[in-house]
């Protein structure tokens, strides 16, 4: 093992939890984007006093981004003595609710028992501090290393990463010659290295109908009768084709393995805005329901869905005024980085290092900000490693293990020795 890394790591432990619980304190909440400026202030003061260069990037334009609520970004980088390769650390600053069941205040960023609690220390900033630590610790021990590092704290990747990632990326941020390998310190367990994420497919489906009065639904035609007919369509045929598809790539949890299919929304009839009351007697002439597809490496986007449009269709053949619309809102495909690219081979070293085993490789259930790197900045080299339970994300006490930020730094800080100095440990 590098002592000298461990060790530089290790001293940092107070200043660790440190940074996380100030992390913690801002209140990051998505929707609506609450003090995602302050965050990235504080964020690039830290860092600019490491000798990093920074700079703010506000995603204009992207879904939710107003003057009120700004999807501010920040970057920051450290170019080293001599030309070489760049990597790329990057964290989401923005959290979900906290919900109710807290047994403490979410934001105060409670130290006990060996964790820190609050909304976001699983996911992600935990993950965040720890890849802060791992590059000052390596700047301490190699301040004359070659390449660069950079650091980025960005919007919105719990509602898809478009005021983020995605918008950085269309920008250039995430693409070569600027950046080379990029490690997203995601809440995946410690010793684990995950290489990439299943596809998703959302989508709105609306029924049509006539709206009529409610004593005399005849002279109607019921659209939310109609989506009940295709939600049992769903129930009988889509829903155990589903289940009986299976892939090879190592997903977790286990039945994630499966395609799957969610519905997360249905809205029909008369709105419920005008509560206090109760909404008129009406049949509905619209509904509309949101479906979420996770679909396998195995499995095309044009079978995904036409298997939902051929129920459709079908429907409307055989139902009398069956009629429906359909927009696609989200495509993403699967990816799996392979194990033997840099970063994972990188990682896994340090993982090796610091626990003596191999590492896990793993495949998550869902989409992270991997999929707008790989897709719009078209930069491969790309896991998700770092700290935190998975199970602990959007949950109540959700907590981070402080030692367990400190291995994942430590892990973190050997890759950047592999991956810049190209220093690997033996295997």
């Amino acid at each position: 093992m590098n002592e000298q890394l461990a060790l530089a790591v290790r001293r940092r432990t107070d200043d660790l939890v440190a940074l996380t619980s100030d992390l913690i304190r801002f209140p990051t909440v998505n929707p609506p984007g609450d003090a995602y400026t302050p965050c990235c202030e504080y964020i690039a003061r830290r860092l600019k006093a490491k000798g990093f260069a920074t700079q703010f990037v506000r995603g204009t334009g992207a879904p939710g981004d107003s003057d009120r609520y700004p999807r501010t970004n920040v970057i920051a980088r450290r170019e080293g003595r001599s030309p070489g390769a760049t990597v790329h650390f990057n964290s989401h600053i923005d959290v979900v609710e906290a919900g109710e069941g807290w047994t403490v205040d979410p934001y105060a960023a409670v130290v006990k028992d060996g964790k820190v609690f609050g909304r976001g220390a699983c996911d992600m900033k935990g993950g965040l501090a720890a890849s802060i630590i791992a590059a000052e610790a390596f700047l301490e021990i190699y301040p004359d290393f070659p390449g660069a590092i950079e650091i980025s704290g960005t919007a919105d990747e719990e509602s898809g990463g478009y005021g983020g990632v995605a918008y950085l990326a269309g920008k250039g941020f995430f693409s070569k010659p600027r950046v080379d390998h990029v490690i997203i310190p995601e809440p995946l367990n410690k010793d684990r290295i995950c290489l990439g994420h299943r596809g998703v497919w959302w989508a709105e489906i609306e029924t049509r109908g006539a709206i009529a009065h409610g004593a005399m639904p005849f002279l109607g035609d019921s659209a939310i009768r109609h989506m009940g007919a295709l939600l049992h369509a769903f129930e009988e045929e889509l829903f155990p084709a589903l289940d009986a598809k299976e892939t090879r790539m190592p997903v977790v949890p286990e039945g994630a393995r499966r395609s799957t299919m969610n519905i997360n929304s249905v809205h029909g009839g008369q709105t419920e805005d005008f509560f206090p009351g109760l909404p008129s007697p009406n049949v509905a002439d619209s509904c509309r329901l949101v479906i979420d597809r996770r679909f396998l490496i195995e499995e095309d986007i044009a079978q995904v869905k036409g298997e939902v449009v051929s129920i459709l269709e079908r429907l409307k053949r055989e139902r009398p005024k069956f009629d429906y619309s359909m927009r696609d809102l989200m495509e993403v495909l699967p990816l799996m980085t392979e194990e033997d690219a840099p970063v994972p081979s990188a990682i896994a070293a340090g993982i090796r290092e610091v626990f003596g085993k191999e590492p896990e490789y793993v495949i998550s259930p869902g989409t992270y900000d991997q999929k707008h790197i790989s897709r719009i900045g078209h930069l491969h080299d790309c896991v998700a490693y770092g700290p935190g339970i998975l199970d602990l994300a959007h949950q109540p006490d959700e907590w981070v293990g402080i030692e367990d930020m400190v291995q994942s730094a430590t892990v973190m800080a050997m890759s950047l020795d592999v991956l810049l100095r190209g220093v690997a440990p033996p295997r």
